[in-house]
């Protein structure tokens, strides 16, 4: 019945003249289930349902949504895009290039053996009972949390040059942390990232996989031993990051200054701009040799993975970084024009009532030659620093200081006492210049974060890292006195 409705609302659209047009009819749904230490926190469902008009009239976009299918609003809503197409023309500077592509009529499915809506509440219930019931199993544990989510989200997507692309993603994950307190002093450990959760494209098999139980321990352990732990030193030194910490470091420094919207100024007032400038395209030296960043849409089980974006255009494996040179973008069809070169489809939006915008898809530091073991064996004095704890980055993705949740010292090849409260800051060309090593496929993962922000008003986004951990030169540590 939506599909009837949303093609004939094209139809519409393609009798009023205008130069291009989509549609997207997205139906979202939600369930997130919490506990904090021995209660029910939040057991939440929620779906969502609507469809986005966006519309390029004398060289500008218009742009208007709705919820409800009847047909005298949906007049009104076309009319309503048109209109604010027309009149952003007379205000345009220059008008849009938007360069034509073929039609697609496409089908796609993410992968997953249990539909995770099908399990049932008791089930989800007793998983997150039992982690904090580990957790709490000592006294100084203050508190504990577990969360399960649980994404379901069809696209039903068709534009003036006949394309009809249909997308089901299912997405499943979780997180848990323990807060350990003696006095004023108060530590804490996540698993298996800390914020928020975890995510997969993938079912309920996937928190069969996390097995929180399995890590609770260890988890809680390690909360305890830090209120006992001395403060990270303060030194310049080498420093290893494990998997989840590289994949926010590649996030936060690679990127989203390679977001060709946030280059060309359109995210400067809210999002920020770019130091990775046009001047700087397949010339900059980003990073050491051992650097290699890859854009990719088509990884299996990640969360920013897709067979097209929301623009009609296939998704793309691209090279961001090829050993430590800067190479390319990430770009839409109409940003793409400005390097004469075709859209790497990464245009995508949060739901139905929000414009598409550049976005990370999976941005991932492809993994390097020696095993996690062989680098630390390999590194005489430094720190391991593991799972984030906070950041800080300045408007151009430039200066940066990120801490994590611990770190422990390595001294002559080997992992020795744990450092509470540690930090590390640099810049990120610095940074990446001296990076000496990246761990091999074997530590490979591939990591959700599903609260990416960006655009006015702002649109959280589910993207992805494959990252495995990697050690950098000469890094400055501790907290200053």
């Amino acid at each position: 019945m939506r599909k009837a409705i949303i093609r004939s609302m094209m139809h519409k659209l393609k009798g009023k003249g205008v130069d291009y047009a989509d549609i997207r009819w997205v139906k979202k749904q939600h369930e997130s289930l919490s506990v904090f230490n021995y209660d029910v926190e939040n057991i939440s469902s929620h779906i969502d349902e609507g469809y986005g008009i966006r519309v390029l009239c004398d060289g500008a976009w218009g742009f208007s949504c709705g919820s409800i299918f009847e047909e005298g609003l949906i007049e009104k809503n076309i009319a309503l895009a048109i209109e604010i197409a027309r009149v952003s023309s007379f205000i345009n500077k220059e008008k849009v290039a938007f360069p034509a592509y073929p039609a697609v009529h496409a089908t796609y499915s993410s992968a997953y053996q249990i539909n995770p809506f099908e399990v049932a509440l008791d089930t989800k219930l007793h998983y997150l009972f039992y982690t904090n019931e580990l957790l709490l199993k000592e006294p100084k544990i203050k508190f504990a949390q577990s969360t399960l989510d649980f994404y379901h989200t069809t696209k039903f997507f068709v534009n003036s040059e006949g394309s009809q692309i249909e997308q089901s993603f299912i997405e499943s994950g979780g997180y848990f942390e323990a807060v350990a307190g003696e006095g004023s002093n108060v530590q804490k450990r996540s698993y298996p990232i800390s914020h928020h959760s975890q995510i997969r494209q993938a079912g309920y098999e996937y928190i069969r996989e996390l097995d929180f139980p399995h890590h609770a321990g260890r988890v809680r352990d390690e909360a305890l031993m830090l209120l006992d732990a001395p403060d990270c030193p303060d030194k310049e030194t080498t420093i290893i990051l494990d998997g989840y910490q590289m994949a926010l470091q590649v996030h936060e420094s690679c990127g989203h200054p390679a977001e060709l919207d946030r280059v060309l100024g359109s995210e400067i007032s809210y999002a920020g701009g770019s130091f990775l400038t046009l001047d700087k395209l397949s010339k900059f030296r980003y990073g050491s040799r051992q650097v290699n960043i890859t854009a990719d849409a088509n990884l299996s089980g990640g969360v920013g993975s897709f067979a097209y974006d929301d623009e009609g255009v296939a998704a793309q494996r691209i090279g961001l970084v090829r050993q430590g040179l800067f190479d390319d973008y990430l770009s839409s069809r109409e940003t793409a024009t400005t390097l004469k070169r075709a859209s790497n489809a990464t245009m995508r939006a949060e739901s139905w009532n929000c414009i598409p915008l550049i976005r990370m898809t999976n941005i991932n530091l492809e993994p390097g030659k020696e095993s996690l073991e062989e680098i630390v064996a390999d590194t005489k004095d430094g720190l391991y620093l593991c799972t984030n704890k906070s950041w800080s980055i300045d408007d151009l993705r430039l200066n940066f200081q990120f801490g994590t949740e611990i770190a422990w010292q390595i001294k002559n090849g080997k992992l020795k006492q744990a450092y509470k409260n540690p930090v590390y800051y640099s810049n990120t060309p610095y940074f990446w210049g001296n990076c000496s090593a990246v761990a091999n496929k074997d530590s490979w993962y591939v990591w959700g974060i599903p609260s990416c922000g960006k655009g006015e008003p702002s649109q959280s986004m589910h993207v992805g890292h494959a990252t495995s951990p990697a050690r950098f030169e000469k890094i400055k540590a501790g907290v200053r006195r």
